[in-house]
C-alpha cells in the first residue's frame, strides 16, 4: 500500500507517493506568489494555493502509475490565518505568519495576559508570527470578513477541509496559535476571553497521526485516488520535517532550508524556562512520540539566495536556462573558494531567533573596488550559516545539546553550502536518501495511522537512510572561526543605526 505526503509551504506546494520503504514514485511540485500590499504584510491567495495543491497531488498521482493507496497527510507553513465559511471557501487572503503588521496585537496580548505567563501556559511568546495576533490583525483590518467568517483556519485545517475532513487542526498547528494550553492540551478559555475571542470559530485539535475522513468523492475522481482514501492529520512543515529526517527522540537535529533556515530539535518534556523566552524559542508538540519541539528560526535561507539571483544572478540565470541547468549551480561554481572577503548580515525581512529583532536590517560589510558580485553570494552562504552557529550555541545555553544534525530542504542539494555548514559548525552534518523530509514525514504519520507500520519509530527505521556525512576540514574550520569573531560584532555596531535614538535639543 503506497503512502501520499502533500506539503504546503510557503511559496510553493508539492507531493510525493511513496511506497512502504520511503522511496518517491511519484513527485510533483508547483509555485504561488506572496501578495505584499504594504512593506510589513505578507498575504495569500488560499484558493490559489488550494488549487496549486490539488494540481500537484493529480500530477504526482499519475506519475506513481499506482492505484493501491493506504492515506494521505500534510505538512504545512506554519501560523497563517484564513477565515473560512462552512465549505471551507475563503472569505479574505491568508494572512502569513511573516506578516508583521499584527505587532501592536502581540503586544496587546502581552498586557492582556502576561509576556512570560503566556509562554509558560502556551509555549510561546507573544510574537507576530503568531496565528492568534493574526485573527486580532484580521478583526481590525477587515471586520466584514471577521465578523462573516465560520471558523478561522491554519493551513493545516484548510487543506484538510478542503480534501474531505471536518474542521480539525493537528496538535502542532494549535500549540503554535498562542491560544492552545499545553498542560491541558485543549485551547484555553481564559486566553481566549481575554482577547475576545470565541473558541468555537476555531477548529477542533486532534493529534497529529488521528485519522479525520476520508477524501471527498468528486475529488477522488480528479485525483485517480479511492474514495474511502483516509485522510490523516499531519502537522506543522517543521515538525514533519523532523519526522522524516528521523528526529524522533532527544539530542538530535535537523538543518531544514526552504524559503527560511530552520535548526530544530525535540525532547522529552516541556521546556518553558527564561532562558527559552529570553531567546524567542518556541515550546510545542511534537507530531510523533509525545515529544516536544523547539527551533531556532532565520526567516531568510534560501529566498535571499532567489533575492539575489534575481538581482545579481542574472547571467547566470539566463545561461542556465539556455542550456537547461540549475541556476543555483552556475551561481556556485562561480564563488570564490575560502571565505569571502565581505560578509552579509542576512537580516532582511528582521534578525531571527534569538534576537528576533523586527528593526534589524540586512547589511554588506568591507565592500572594495575590488568586490565582485560572487563575492556577494558565498558572503549571503556564509551569513545564513554565522546565524546558525549563533543559534547552536544559544539552544545548547538552554539546555538543548544536538548531538546529531541532519539537513534536508533545497539547500540539502547543495554540496558547497552542506560542507560550508559543516567547517563553520565545526561538526559534520549528514544528508538523507530522501531530501524532501516533509513530504516524507507526512508520508510516515499517514502510513502509522493506516496500520502500514506498527509505530512511528518503526516507520522511520523503516524508511529513513543517511546518504552522506560532511565532515569538518580542520583548516577551513579555523578560518571560520576567526570570521565567526568579527561576523558577530555586526549586529551590535549596527544596532544604533536601526534603532535611532530621539534626538535632544537644549535651548539656551
Amino acid at each position: 500500500m503506497h503512502l501520499i505526503g502533500l506539503d504546503v509551504g510557503t511559496t510553493g506546494a508539492k507531493a510525493i507517493v511513496f511506497n512502504p520503504a520511503g522511496l518517491p514514485l511519484g513527485h510533483a511540485f508547483d509555485e504561488y506568489p506572496v501578495c505584499r500590499p504594504e512593506p510589513t504584510a505578507a498575504e495569500q491567495d488560499a484558493e490559489q494555493v488550494w488549487h496549486i495543491a490539488r494540481g500537484v497531488l493529480r500530477e504526482a498521482v499519475a506519475r506513481s502509475r499506482v492505484r493501491d493507496f493506504a492515506a494521505l497527510s500534510v505538512s504545512v507553513q506554519g501560523d497563517a490565518v484564513i477565515p473560512v465559511d462552512r465549505d471551507f471557501r475563503a472569505l479574505h487572503p491568508a494572512i502569513l505568519g511573516m506578516d508583521c503588521r499584527s505587532h501592536r496585537h502581540a503586544e496587546a496580548c502581552a498586557a492582556a495576559c502576561g509576556a512570560f505567563a503566556l509562554f509558560q501556559r502556551t509555549g510561546m511568546r507573544p510574537h507576530p508570527m503568531n496565528s492568534i495576533t493574526k485573527i486580532l490583525l484580521l478583526r481590525d483590518l477587515a471586520p466584514a470578513a471577521f465578523d462573516a467568517a465560520w471558523k478561522f483556519v491554519t493551513y493545516a485545517d484548510f487543506i484538510l477541509g478542503k480534501l474531505g475532513a471536518e474542521a480539525v487542526i493537528d496538535h502542532t498547528m494549535a500549540s503554535r496559535t498562542m491560544a492552545f494550553d499545553l498542560h491541558t492540551r485543549t485551547w484555553s478559555p481564559d486566553i481566549l476571553a481575554a482577547l475576545g475571542l470565541d473558541p468555537g470559530r476555531l477548529s477542533q485539535p486532534v493529534p497529529s497521526g488521528t485519522p479525520v475522513g476520508t477524501l471527498r468523492s468528486e475529488l477522488a475522481r480528479d485525483l485517480g485516488l479511492p474514495a474511502t482514501l483516509p485522510l490523516v492529520a499531519g502537522g506543522h512543515d517543521q515538525t514533519c520535517a523532523a519526522i522524516g529526517a528521523g528526529v524522533v527522540r532527544e539530542r538530535l537535529g535537523l538543518v531544514s532550508t526552504g524559503t527560511a533556515e530552520v535548526l530544530s530539535t525535540a525532547f522529552p518534556s516541556p521546556a518553558l524556562t527564561r532562558p527559552m523566552f529570553d531567546s524567542y524559542y518556541p515550546c510545542y508538540l511534537h507530531a510523533g512520540n509525545g515529544l516536544y519541539f523547539t527551533f531556532a528560526l532565520n526567516h531568510v535561507g534560501g529566498i535571499l539566495l532567489k533575492w539575489y539571483r534575481e538581482n545579481f544572478g542574472l547571467p547566470e540565470t539566463a545561461e542556465a536556462r539556455a542550456q537547461g541547468a540549475d541556476p543555483y549551480a552556475r551561481i556556485e561554481a562561480a564563488m570564490p573558494a575560502g571565505p569571502s572577503p565581505v560578509m552579509v548580515l542576512p537580516h532582511f525581512n528582521g534578525s531571527g531567533t534569538p534576537r528576533c529583532d523586527l528593526q534589524a536590517r540586512g547589511a554588506i560589510v568591507g565592500l572594495t573596488l575590488a568586490s565582485t558580485r560572487h563575492d556577494l553570494a558565498k558572503a549571503i552562504l556564509e551569513g545564513l550559516t554565522f546565524e546558525l552557529r549563533i543559534n547552536l550555541h544559544t539552544m545548547q545555553s538552554c539546555g538543548l545539546h544536538l548531538d546529531q544534525l541532519a539537513a534536508a530542504g533545497g539547500g540539502a542539494k547543495s554540496s558547497l553550502w552542506l560542507q560550508l555548514k559543516a567547517d563553520i559548525l565545526n561538526r559534520p552534518i549528514r544528508t538523507l536518501r530522501c531530501r524532501e523530509s516533509a513530504c516524507l514525514g507526512a508520508a510516515l504519520l499517514a502510513g502509522t495511522a493506516a496500520g502500514v507500520y506498527r509505530s512511528l519509530d518503526e516507520a522511520v527505521q523503516q524508511t529513513v537512510v543517511i546518504d552522506r556525512d560532511y565532515v569538518p576540514d580542520p583548516a577551513m574550520a579555523a578560518r571560520y572561526r576567526e570570521r565567526f569573531a568579527t561576523y558577530e560584532t555586526l549586529y551590535p555596531a549596527l544596532h544604533p543605526i536601526h534603532h535611532p535614538q530621539p534626538r535632544v535639543t537644549h535651548e539656551t
